[in-house]
């Protein structure tokens, strides 16, 4: 797979996102508890609520036993707990389902399985689901490999805001792959996504600065791109900022 799960940003994103409003005597303890790192008591704080069925404190419960903060990982654990909050149409959880039978964490790797907790989650809005789905067309994972079918999601996604779509959906301008070939569209979709500080579209845009593809051709703005994209550790904008110093 091109994009790897990230566990720990799912979990700390998802704190941010979730509903506001809960009026559950332990959830906002639990919250509470996770913003300040205390996460043994945060795992206290969920466990008897999700027990009791609250869908939000089982994709709570899930992400601390998926990331191993506050108790030791266990991704059949996590697993269980996901399982019982998407089964109540939890759409975070709904993701985590497809991300683990991505991964192969905690059940046996099954794309199809991935890609049907993926779309039930797409199907109710979710940008990072329709992203992941169009992830999965593009590599054809659980579905034929369909580069038109994965622009889609991708586009549904970017039209969201998901920098991570819009990345891809730029890469696809770029290449011409499910979309016709157009330099301007992808260095527009590109930008949103640098703009958001994805690493991987401000090399891309550093690219296309370096070769005047779809903007004019401007070394100096290169060069700020790569290096955004550089001091994040992304190795492709390292070697070419190191070319340009050697060569320019």
């Amino acid at each position: 797979m091109k994009h790897q799960i990230r566990f720990i940003f799912f979990f700390f994103s998802l704190c941010l996102s979730l509903v506001s409003g809960l009026a559950i005597a332990g959830f906002d303890e639990g919250l509470a508890a996770v913003e300040k790192g205390n996460f043994a008591k945060a795992l206290r704080e969920f466990r008897p609520l999700a027990t009791q069925g609250n869908a939000d404190a089982q994709l709570y419960l899930g992400t601390l036993y998926s990331t191993g903060l506050g108790v030791q990982q266990d991704h059949r654990e996590a697993m269980k707990w996901y399982r019982l909050a998407a089964d109540q149409g939890n759409i975070n959880a709904q993701n985590m389902m497809g991300a683990l039978y991505t991964e192969g964490k905690g059940v046996q790797q099954d794309y199809n399985e991935a890609v049907k907790w993926y779309r039930l989650a797409a199907d109710q809005g979710g940008d990072l689901a329709m992203f992941y789905l169009g992830v999965m067309y593009d590599n054809g994972k659980g579905v034929p490999q369909d580069y038109k079918e994965a622009a889609k999601w991708y586009r549904l996604a970017a039209d969201q805001g998901n920098a991570w779509a819009q990345n891809d959906l730029g890469r696809m301008y770029y290449s011409g792959q499910g979309v016709p070939q157009d330099y301007k569209e992808a260095a527009k979709w590109l930008r949103l996504a640098a703009d958001q500080g994805n690493a991987s579209a401000q090399k891309n845009l550093g690219l296309m600065y370096d070769n005047g593809k779809g903007v004019p051709q401007d070394y100096k703005e290169a060069a700020k791109w790569y290096r955004l994209a550089a001091d994040q550790g992304n190795a492709w904008a390292q070697n070419n900022l190191g070319w340009m110093y050697h060569n320019r």
